[in-house]
């Protein structure tokens, strides 16, 4: 089933929109944001947002030294945190110390991630961009969902992408363990990403819990570092002497810009009883057509079908009980 919300809300903002026009009125004092990779690219823009608007962030990070260098003068170093998403052990650990401290979340935003990496599986043997960009996601919101029921009213959006719709949920080999491609593999990963805020928010709206998912749009971020230039060429992203195309420069978003529609889920008051939804350009987004822009306008129905997104909550729980 796909839920009768998934149509635009005529928001007013679309794809150039900045951080501060969809935050114009936003009071965010007094309120705890947490941005998973937000110490870079779209992430460090997403940070920089929500303090300016009074927002308390933390800032989880595998390489916290490199994180408290660029958040310097943004958020405080003592909420820049160790995590690593890839590692089970490190994420639960903690989330366990984060409820210990009895904090009240009102907005987690699931924003890192690797891109169309080599084969590189986990010390569990897991895709690593499965693991990355949804396992170790999922372990850390589902774990914080009592700090994000201490809000009252909170929100959690995850990042996904217009790259989910290269494969759905691939559940005769989720871990490519008989033959591995870069993007399937990122394609599940964001497809993931969006199941998981349909199932959260299916879970968890009667008790003041809303979840939506995000494709941010093009931006170029160290998210691209596993690609050589020649498959950006090849891609159409950038010319020859490896300059940004005529067509990317375009189409793609600067990286605050890639941060808005993040900052409209998070935030915007239209979006009150909404959840389980797959937004862009910030709005929500429509169900994909089959016109020429179906490859990047709106959400394939695998990414937001709720048969989909509770199977994929439960073998994710089999998964974790495995280890």
């Amino acid at each position: 089933m796909i839920s009768d919300l998934q149509q635009p809300l005529d928001s007013g903002f679309g794809a150039k929109s900045e951080p501060n026009e969809v935050l114009e009125g936003i009071d965010l004092k007094g309120k705890t944001a947490l941005v998973t990779g937000g110490y870079s690219g779209i992430g460090l823009e997403t940070t920089r947002a929500l303090v300016d608007c009074g927002a308390r962030v933390i800032v989880p990070a595998r390489r916290r030294e490199v994180a408290v260098k660029e958040l310097e003068g943004i958020i405080d170093k003592e909420d820049v945190l160790n995590l690593d998403l890839a590692n089970p052990s490190s994420v639960t650990k903690f989330v366990e110390e984060f409820i210990g401290n009895g904090t009240s979340l009102d907005i987690l935003i699931n924003n890192a991630a690797v891109m169309a990496c080599p084969q590189m599986p986990t010390d569990n043997g897991w895709d690593l961009q499965f693991a990355v960009n949804h396992i170790g996601h999922f372990i850390l919101t589902k774990g914080l969902i009592p700090s994000l029921l201490r809000s009252g009213e909170s929100r959690v959006v995850t990042l996904s992408s217009t790259g989910h719709k290269i494969s759905g949920i691939r559940w005769d080999d989720i871990h490519f363990e008989n033959s591995y491609d870069k993007w399937q593999s990122y394609g599940q990963s964001k497809t993931a990403a969006s199941l998981l805020a349909v199932e959260l928010d299916a879970r968890m709206k009667d008790e003041g819990i809303r979840a939506l998912s995000v494709h941010p749009g093009g931006i170029f971020t160290p998210l691209q570092r596993h690609l050589q230039q020649e498959e950006m060429v090849a891609l159409g992203w950038l010319n020859e002497d490896g300059e940004l195309s005529e067509m990317a420069a375009a189409g793609f978003k600067s990286a605050t810009q890639g941060a808005s529609t993040t900052l409209w889920c998070a935030t915007n008051p239209k979006l009150n009883g909404i959840g389980g939804v797959y937004c862009e350009n910030c709005d929500i987004a429509p169900r994909q057509d089959e016109g020429p822009n179906a490859r990047y306008v709106g959400v394939a129905d695998w990414a937001i079908d709720t048969d989909e997104a509770s199977k994929l909550w439960e073998e994710t729980e089999r998964t974790l009980a495995s280890i």
